[in-house]
């Protein structure tokens, strides 16, 4: 079970988002708040795994409450207004509805949260010690990334550009270098730059301040040296 929050400073948006809420067999709902300062004691606590939440509120907007809390439950957003899309997905949130929701609209982004909660759910076994794929939020949707498709990853400021095997277009995303390093199998990639992962499979080459992928040249940061000299086996 999914175990929910309700926030909503409007009474019949909040009842209505309730009554959504009891439509959907695997959401349990922990409680419904007319402000995010309510939902804050709730979630001190109690466990939340999921919460609805309007962004125009009194007080404490919604994304506000989103930026406020240090260990973040999955989010979705249901609002009035499109305009604050783009800043609700910068803040990872599962999905973006706009009021008035349609309730086939509603199950979908449930079921996109679920499929996300029990993906990190999944206990590792000896067999599938690190995930297969990761999902990852590119324009306005969850994009599915194969982890063995990844060739090399390039940090640009607060944004990653993931280069693929499958693919001539990257995959851009909203996200630190230090997170997507965190996802990825280490035995399997390197940090070998701070703007630069590699997969290990697609190195050709390794000299004292670069790593070859083919014919690309990537620049090797002196910090990243012994991790280079530990796979080779040799220093450079």
């Amino acid at each position: 079970m999914l175990r929910c929050l309700a926030i909503d400073d409007e009474p019949l948006a909040l009842e209505l988002l309730e009554d959504n809420i009891s439509k959907v067999p695997y959401l349990e709902l922990v409680a419904a708040c007319s402000n995010p300062l309510e939902a804050m004691k709730i979630l001190q606590q109690q466990k939340v795994d999921l919460i609805f939440l309007d962004i125009q509120m009194p007080g404490l907007t919604g994304l506000q409450f989103i930026q406020s809390l240090a260990e973040k439950p999955m989010f979705i957003l249901i609002t009035a207004y499109e305009k604050y899309a783009l800043d609700g997905f910068n803040l990872d949130v599962v999905d973006y509805l706009v009021k008035p929701v349609a309730v086939e609209r509603f199950i979908k982004a449930c079921n996109k949260a679920n499929e996300l909660f029990q993906l990190k759910s999944r206990p590792a076994s000896s067999t599938d010690a690190a995930p297969d794929y990761l999902f990852l939020n590119v324009d306005y949707s969850l994009l599915k990334v194969v982890i063995a498709d990844i060739v090399w990853i390039e940090g640009l400021k607060d944004y990653i550009k993931i280069h693929l095997k499958s693919s001539t277009k990257p995959v851009i995303t909203r996200m630190s270098m230090k997170s997507i390093e965190d996802e990825l199998p280490a035995s399997k990639f390197l940090r070998i730059h701070k703007s630069y992962i590699v997969s290990i499979a697609h190195i050709t080459a390794i000299r004292k301040n670069s790593v070859f992928i083919g014919d690309l040249e990537l620049p090797a940061g002196d910090i990243y040296r012994d991790v280079l000299a530990a796979i080779t086996g040799k220093n450079n």
